[in-house]
This record gives structure tokens, C-alpha cells and sequence, in this order.
């Protein structure tokens, strides 16, 4: 917890790229993401991201998109922990997220920054854990060439921030300006403050009670009749 300190979009796509090439230089995978898991008993599979997005060193919408679309669980939990990447990554991946016929239920573990940001509330249902992050920002990129050629690449990033903004607005319901608003700043979240905006539907809490009650409807009704009975 001491070693987090809250940074720009750049900063933490650097991060990641430099900790994958660390990794392959050990010998290791560059990504660290487990496999998907399917628990056939419950009808549902577990799917991670917790890489980046997109590039050499995160991952690649070729291979996952056709991974997630032959999903067949009934319920799909989508956990989240990545610092975003290519936003036309994300929005392959996003899209096939949305358009699943399973129920896809994302959850936030660590970090939905960026272009993860999308990928999560594609999702029917979005869960965030109540010590993790979320960030939005406008579109970057990198350029290089005359005059027009840079005023050409500023004019695609506005259209590409101008479709995030979009996306936000059906999740969310809030104005255009309050969104552009939280783009122009880079805007962390605390979950509390994501849920508030729209973002997410419910929050979850580490150490509490999270899994429903088996036996809370039978005890409710049996209260009732005993409320039932004292009334008469």
C-alpha cells in the first residue's frame, strides 16, 4: 500500500512495458494475466486482465476476442486489474464483452485505468473492490512529421475522445461537459467516488460478508409468521 502513488497514463503503460521486458529478459512470459478458468459445476468461467492492452508486450485482441467470444458459461467474471493500452485494442475487446450472450460480470481488483476502463463497464454487472482505482483521460498519442501531419493526428485524437466520451455517457447518464471535464483532468477514482458517477454498480468490501444467505429467506419468512401469530 505504501509504494502506490497515483500517475499518468504514460507513466503507467512505461510501467508496464518495462516490467514485461524485465520479465522476458528472465525468461518468464512477458504477460502475467492467469488462464481463464472454468468451473463447469456452476455454469461459469473466470476470465483475467491484468496486463496491459494491446502492443508486443500486453494483450492481444486477435487471440483473446475469439478466446472470450467461445466462452459458453452461463455467467462470465471478468477481473480487472490493468493500467489500459490501445483503445482500439480495448474497444475490440470491449465490443465482444457487450455483445456476449452469457452474463458478464466485471470486477475490478486493482486498477481499471485507461482503456480498461471500457473493457469493465462493458460488462452487464460492474463490481469494484473498495480499495481500487479507476481513471479516465482524453486520448494520447505520438506523432512524428510536419505542420499538417501533427494537426491531422490532433484532429483524430479529439474524434477518438469525443467517442470515449460517448461511451461514458451511456454507462453513466452524466453530462458531456462533467465527463470531458473528468478527462481533461485525468481523473482518479476511489470506488466510492466511481459509483457515485456511475461507473460501477456496487462496491465490494474485502473481509466482508459478500456471498448471499442460503438460509436469510426461509428465516425472514419464518419471522414473519411469528410476527404473524404474536399480532393475533
Amino acid at each position: 500500500m505504501n509504494n502506490f502513488r497515483p500517475t499518468n497514463s504514460r507513466e503507467l503503460l512505461a510501467q508496464a512495458e518495462a516490467e514485461a521486458k524485465a520479465r522476458v529478459k528472465a525468461g518468464q512470459p512477458a504477460q502475467i494475466s492467469p488462464a481463464t478458468i472454468v468451473n463447469s459445476a456452476k455454469d461459469e468461467a473466470t476470465v483475467y486482465v491484468y496486463d496491459a492492452i494491446g502492443g508486443w508486450w500486453g494483450i492481444d485482441p486477435k487471440e483473446w476476442v475469439p478466446a472470450f467470444a467461445a466462452i459458453k458459461a452461463k455467467t462470465i467474471h471478468l477481473r480487472i486489474n490493468s493500467p489500459g493500452g490501445g483503445v482500439l485494442d480495448a474497444e475490440a475487446m470491449r465490443v465482444v464483452v457487450a455483445q456476449h450472450p452469457s452474463k458478464v460480470i466485471a470486477h475490478i481488483d486493482g486498477m481499471a485505468a485507461s482503456a480498461a476502463t471500457g473493457l469493465a463497464i462493458a460488462a452487464r454487472e460492474v463490481e469494484m473492490a473498495s480499495g481500487a482505482m479507476f481513471m479516465v483521460h482524453n486520448a494520447w498519442g505520438c506523432c512524428c512529421g510536419g505542420e499538417l501531419e501533427m494537426l491531422d493526428y490532433a484532429a483524430l485524437l479529439r474524434r477518438t475522445s469525443a467517442n470515449i466520451v460517448k461511451t461514458y455517457q451511456r454507462r453513466t447518464g452524466k453530462p458531456e461537459a462533467q465527463i470531458k471535464k473528468w478527462m481533461d483532468s485525468e481523473t482518479w477514482f476511489t470506488a466510492d467516488e466511481a459509483k457515485a458517477a456511475g461507473f460501477v454498480d456496487r462496491i465490494f468490501e474485502a473481509g466482508a460478508s459478500n456471498a448471499a444467505d442460503p438460509d436469510k429467506e426461509k428465516r425472514s419468512r419464518a419471522l414473519k409468521l411469528q410476527q404473524l401469530s404474536i399480532s393475533i
